[in-house]
């Protein structure tokens, strides 16, 4: 019955309400910004090499965007985009494209926002819509209420299907059994996140932070060596891509099931551009303009949809295996490097997943620590953080054993709350964005470094910083 439940309201969500907000809102941010996330795109690259001022606790904008980028590229990139491709068609990856590009104007408002309105801490800077929803709108009720989604959403939904999405990648092995092998994989994830949440495994963590960038540019080489190997099929995949797209009898006659959908719903999962996760990490980064830090979070859309989710999807359709509901998730792009490689590409997918799925597990345990502080008001107390991380890691060995139906339909809902809250809000305060990124291309345009004071734009509402 709950699961009934939560597939009505997510089929509700992504069938009419959040297809509005996020394609509407995103083209309007696109025109309004006059295409800022293609027609700036040098300077992000130029704000990413920013440093920051020296001071204890100073994070750069290259920093902050390894962040979110760790959040965001896991395992939606993989295992997501094959589930949009196996029930929603190869259409489906063109709408995740489409919410990419317009999604990147939707980042940069939410980013700037976050920047104009962070606040001053003991260890650095912090910040995101709980913090600018309470000091423009004065709601402190909506910014806890996006606070409890986001919490459910990273504390909870998007760490189970990690969990479950990971030991999922050993199910083409033969010492698999659905019985018991999810629950030891779970236990075993479960343990090594909470040795590192609870103040251990510092040398885990720096070694996975130095090969997950590794592993991306590998992954993204493989994917290649696939598309290469395999060309001929690449003419009939793009025909395919455009034509399933755009085949409006097939995705008005069952919308809920359509490429239109599964592609707004992984795209979204993938990128999370209006979500209001990634203005949590853009908060923390020193630079000398807001506008800096919203260009530079427009490159980690790019990179996670239009690089890596690409990546996935053209080596899982250029493999020449069709796709099918039975190989939806991780034994669909395990068959397509299978069918390239022999025995070594599942293995290599194996390897990917483990190291995604564990960044991407501690990144969103990064945002939930960010929202309990503006809940409390306060860094919450080391026994109440040890119990709450306790719990998280037991989120993770339960999501391991799960239904993935009920997994991706609970992750779904919550991040779409987080979205119905956080886009009217950016929505309403995107003239503040607007005026920071007339004052920054001003600057620009006459030879200086952009440097933001909060009286060129005049803003209404007091702010700890930019005076």
């Amino acid at each position: 019955m709950i699961s009934n439940v939560i597939s009505l309201i997510n089929n509700f969500m992504y069938g009419k309400l959040l297809i509005i907000l996020l394609l509407l809102g995103g083209i309007y941010f696109t025109f309004r910004t006059r295409f800022v996330q293609f027609r700036l795109m040098g300077r992000a690259f130029d704000s990413l090499m920013e440093k920051p001022e020296d001071g204890d606790g100073n994070v750069s904008s290259f920093q902050a965007l390894m962040v979110s980028t760790a959040s965001r590229v896991g395992t939606g990139n993989i295992v997501g985009v094959s589930t949009a491709i196996c029930l929603g068609g190869f259409g489906s990856v063109f709408w995740m494209w489409v919410i990419a590009i317009i999604g990147g104007a939707s980042a940069f408002i939410e980013s700037t926002l976050a920047q104009i309105y962070k606040k001053r801490g003991l260890s650095g800077s912090y910040g995101g819509p709980a913090y600018y929803i309470e000091a423009a709108l004065h709601n402190r009720p909506l910014a806890l209420a996006f606070s409890a989604f986001l919490i459910l959403t990273y504390g909870f939904g998007f760490n189970m299907l990690a969990s479950y999405n990971l030991q999922s990648t050993f199910s083409s092995y033969r010492f698999y059994d659905p019985a018991w092998s999810p629950w030891i994989i779970g236990l075993i994830l479960a343990v090594i996140v909470g040795y590192c949440l609870l103040g251990g495994g510092r040398r885990i963590l720096k070694v996975t932070s130095v090969m997950v960038p590794v592993m991306g540019v590998l992954y993204i080489l493989v994917a290649l060596a696939v598309i290469v190997l395999n060309v001929r099929f690449l003419p009939a995949v793009l025909q395919r891509i455009f034509s399933e797209a755009f085949n409006v009898q097939a995705i008005f006659s069952g919308f809920s099931g359509s490429c239109v959908m599964y592609g707004i719903k992984r795209g979204l999962f993938s990128n999370e551009a209006g979500v209001g996760s990634a203005p949590n990490a853009s908060a923390s980064a020193d630079v000398t303009h807001p506008v800096a830090q919203g260009l530079v979070q427009v490159l980690s859309v790019f990179i996670d949809t239009l690089l890596l989710c690409s990546a996935t999807a053209f080596m899982c359709m250029c493999s020449g295996i069709e796709p099918s509901e039975a190989l939806s998730g991780a034994p669909y792009v395990q068959a397509a490097l299978q069918q390239t490689f022999g025995a070594v590409g599942p293995v290599f997918i194996t390897l990917s997943m483990i190291l995604f799925a564990f960044t991407t597990l501690l990144g969103n345990l990064y945002y939930v620590d960010n929202v309990l502080a503006y809940m409390f008001g306060h860094v919450p107390g080391r026994r109440f953080m040890t119990v709450y991380r306790m719990i998280a890691s037991l989120v993770i060995f339960i999501g391991a054993g799960l239904n993935a139906g009920l997994l991706w339909d609970i992750a779904d809902v919550t991040m779409g709350c987080m979205t119905i809250i956080n886009m009217p809000v950016i929505l309403i305060l995107s003239k503040y964005a607007m005026k920071a990124l007339k004052d920054y291309e001003q600057q620009a345009e006459n030879g200086r470094k952009p440097v933001f004071h909060v009286r060129d734009i005049g803003l209404p509402h007091e702010v700890d910083y930019w005076d």
